[in-house]
């Protein structure tokens, strides 16, 4: 029996396994982060113990970082706290670190594949649940707590089970204005925020074919969404040509022997899932979220459902929708929206900004809406400048930040007024999550522009 793109990846790590328990797996790259990580070195410091192999770790700002005046101290006590014990285990065992300023600083999962650390075949892990987002160039990707991030600093390794294996299948072409999360959004909506839990989930099918490899991120990032430890795809052509030449990226002969191991990074025709999931691209069209959970998600032109017709608890979601101020049948277009958030691990790319910038070139920000355009990383922001993105965009009236993870999570001070509505392109809804009493509706960038220019829950296909 052959085997599948996550057995090859996850076998071909295995130290050693414990009978009836979980695998020791070999962990090739670790990111960490100013939030996460402090309570792991300080361990590690009480035992007496260095990191084992500081060249696998890299360390970057981002969860709690402002995304403005980014050149002054950081106010927030806890965040400045966090911030310089970050840089000062950083510098004491010689870990890469990327704090506020540095070229090559943003948010985790953006600078990884920006910079060549994020590879094929790989296992990597960060204490964030959206490392998942690294699983789009075929590596196994997951997010780990504090007590795991001290484990593999000290061991290089880490206890994981071994999940099981699902395959979601997107048959055909995605329609017009539909992009990768959209058909994120879609999946999740179908098989709910549990529907993957316990397993790790490949994608295949055109669709994910023909996605750039910032699409891909996309949607590999909204894998834990639906439970899943993780989700990936098999690199191809795509793969290779974007990590070619990034700085930790093999070169000369050593990416000729790392191409020869890439190749066989398939998925058999014999092998076999736990489970199989074939949806139909036909049927997706641009997504907005309705309530308090990312599988809460319809598309932009249907109506909200009713209690009856969901899975799940009634009760649930009915109080979804009271934290909402929404009710059961009403259509979500014509929304009245207060804030737009563009940016996080999930739309703060390169190709984000384009998509957005394209829908709000020659017309005008409503005055009636907050909009934060929050870059994923350094590198994204110099590139919306010599695009000519950024121009554009302060010519409608909006306002470029520095990078961050920003009101994504709303640990620094974007954060979304209780009662508020906002449309964002993050990746998670739940109550609160943008800021104590904000209302979030994800959406996609194109939908996020069409609502930033109208002031409403927009269909960005009826923009002229």
């Amino acid at each position: 029996m052959g085997k599948t793109l996550f057995d090859k990846v996850w076998d071909s790590h295995v130290v050693d396994s414990i009978s009836d328990g979980p695998d020791i797996l070999f962990i090739d790259r670790h990111l960490v982060h100013e939030v996460t990580s402090p309570v792991a070195f300080l361990n590690l410091k009480r035992k007496g113990v260095q990191v084992l192999y500081p060249n696998k770790t890299f360390a970057t700002a981002d969860h709690n970082t402002p995304t403005i005046n980014q050149h002054l101290p950081v106010q927030e006590k806890q965040s400045a706290m966090q911030l310089k014990m970050l840089e000062e285990n950083a510098r004491t065992h010689g870990i890469p670190y990327w704090g506020l300023g540095h070229r090559k600083n943003g948010i985790v999962h953006v600078i990884g594949p920006e910079n060549g650390i994020t590879l094929p075949g790989a296992t990597i892990v960060c204490g964030d649940s959206h490392t998942s987002t690294h699983g789009a160039f075929g590596a196994v990707a997951f997010g780990i707590g504090t007590s795991e991030v001290e484990m593999v600093l000290a061991t290089q390794s880490i206890l994981q089970p071994k999940p099981k294996k699902m395959r979601i299948h997107v048959h055909g072409e995605l329609p017009p204005s539909v992009l990768a999360k959209d058909v994120a959004l879609y999946i999740i909506s179908q098989i709910t925020t549990s529907g993957a839990t316990g397993h790790f989930v490949e994608y295949t099918g055109d669709v994910f074919k023909n996605l750039t490899m910032e699409g891909r991120m996309t949607v590999c990032n909204l894998s834990i969404e639906m439970g899943a430890r993780g989700g990936m795809m098999a690199p191809d052509e795509k793969t290779f040509q974007y990590i070619k030449h990034r700085e930790y990226t093999p070169y000369g002969e050593d990416w000729h022997r790392a191409m020869e191991y890439w190749q066989t990074l398939y998925t058999d025709h014999d092998a076999v899932f736990d489970r199989e999931i074939n949806l139909y691209a036909e049927d997706i069209e641009p997504m907005v979220t309705y309530g308090t959970n990312p599988g809460m998600g319809i598309g932009i032109s249907k109506t909200i459902p009713k209690a009856s017709e969901v899975c799940g608890s009634q009760q649930a979601f009915k109080k979804s929708l009271d934290y909402m101020g929404y009710q059961e049948g009403e259509p979500m277009l014509g929304k009245k929206i207060d804030y737009v958030f563009l940016g996080s691990c999930t739309n703060g790319r390169i190709e984000d900004f384009r998509a957005f910038a394209n829908v709000v070139k020659g017309k005008k920000k409503s005055e009636d809406v907050h909009v934060w355009l929050v870059p994923g990383s350094h590198h994204v922001l110099t590139q919306i400048k010599s695009e000519g993105i950024f121009q554009n965009l302060i010519d409608s009236g909006f306002e470029v930040r520095e990078p961050g993870c920003s009101a994504c999570l709303a640990m620094n001070d974007d954060k979304i007024p209780a009662g508020k509505y906002a449309v964002s392109t993050s990746n998670r809804n739940f109550e609160g999550r943008q800021g104590p009493g904000a209302r979030t509706i994800l959406a996609s960038p194109i939908v996020a522009a069409a609502a930033a220019v109208t002031g409403r829950v927009t269909d960005p296909r009826t923009l002229n």
